[in-house]
Parts: C-alpha cells; sequence; structure tokens
C-alpha cells in the first residue's frame, strides 16, 4: 500500500467455530475498513495531476481543479463557477496638435 497503513492481524481460523475467534475477525475488519476510509497523510516529491476539471462546480471543498493554468484549491466561499469569462479590447487613439 502506497499510504504506509498498519494491515490488522486475520487471525487464523480454528478447527471447529468459536465466538472468539469471530470477535477478532470482526475487530481486524473494522479496523482495515477505518483505514480505508481515512484520507490519510499525504507527502509527494512528484505529483502529476490529468484530466483535472476547470471549475470548481460540484467540487467538494479542498478538491483541486485547474484554472487558467494554475492549480487552485476549493473554498466554500469563493466560487470559480462554470461558464463565466469576459473578453476586452484595447483601441488606439491619435492625437493631431
Amino acid at each position: 500500500m502506497s499510504r504506509n497503513l498498519n494491515l490488522p492481524f486475520f487471525p487464523l481460523p480454528p478447527a471447529e467455530y468459536q465466538q472468539r475467534y469471530f470477535s477478532e475477525v470482526l475487530r481486524a475488519y473494522s479496523i482495515y475498513l477505518e483505514n480505508m476510509q481515512n484520507p490519510g497523510e499525504g507527502r509527494n516529491t512528484f505529483t502529476v495531476f490529468t484530466a483535472l476539471q476547470r471549475d470548481d462546480s460540484g467540487l467538494e471543498t479542498g478538491a483541486v481543479f485547474n484554472h487558467g493554468g494554475y492549480l487552485k484549491v476549493s473554498e466554500l466561499n469563493k466560487p470559480h463557477v462554470r461558464g463565466v469569462s469576459g473578453a476586452t479590447a484595447t483601441g488606439s487613439l491619435v492625437i493631431n496638435t
């Protein structure tokens, strides 16, 4: 695993059913599920993001997206909505005296 998780111990089954064994298996499975649902800590020396969304529409807070070539993090009160754009042009001005 790439998240440095400690895998739980799953005991070997006895020849006959024992309630204690079943309890140990349930405990180990619960630990495993808890570890898998925990996003954990991330430390990377190199990361490549492919096919990132270009706005934060529908993303949860804390998700990353590409906005105009910048990697941004989605925040609750700072939307980068889909479909908003703008354009401007500057004309020339000639002054004759």
